[in-house]
């Protein structure tokens, strides 16, 4: 049985604790507080989704509150692995790419609701972060690839 790390490539070494291990890598430290944010309001969203869709301007009839609590279950798993891969020492290429791609797909469902009228604009707050939280993995993705982490 082979002990080689899976992923050949070094990794940045810090000092132990959570603010060297921010300072070593700022990009990676944001994109895993962004993470544990979604995996919190992902979770909020199943209890508390009749609460939430009201502030959001949004009807909370019953459909439209099981359907925000299941959005809420996949925003805890995909929070919860983007958060995982973030904390390992060399983090998945491919988990970083589709969480920008399902954070880009949540500015689109979010704005096209405010669109045709179910979200209020206040909504638009939540697309615009989770844009720029699509943009960040995005340019960590590429910092992956620079750094000869993706494969080619």
């Amino acid at each position: 049985m082979s002990t080689a790390h899976p992923h050949p490539h070094p990794h940045k070494e810090h000092a132990p604790g959570v603010l060297n291990w921010a300072a070593a890598d700022p990009l990676r430290a944001v994109l895993a507080a962004i993470a544990i944010i979604t995996v919190f309001s992902g979770a909020a969203q199943i209890p508390f989704g009749g609460a939430i869709l009201r502030l959001i301007g949004a009807e909370p009839t019953p459909e439209a509150h099981q359907l925000f609590g299941t959005v809420g279950m996949f925003m805890v798993v995909v929070g919860g692995l983007l958060l995982h891969t973030l904390l390992n020492p060399v983090a998945s290429h491919e988990v970083v790419l589709w969480s920008g791609v399902q954070k880009a797909g949540a500015f689109a469902a979010v704005g096209i609701g405010v669109l045709n009228g179910v979200f209020a604009p206040l909504a638009l707050t939540v697309a615009f972060f989770d844009l720029a939280t699509a943009v960040l993995c995005f340019i960590y993705w590429r910092g992956l690839a620079a750094a000869g982490r993706v494969g080619t």
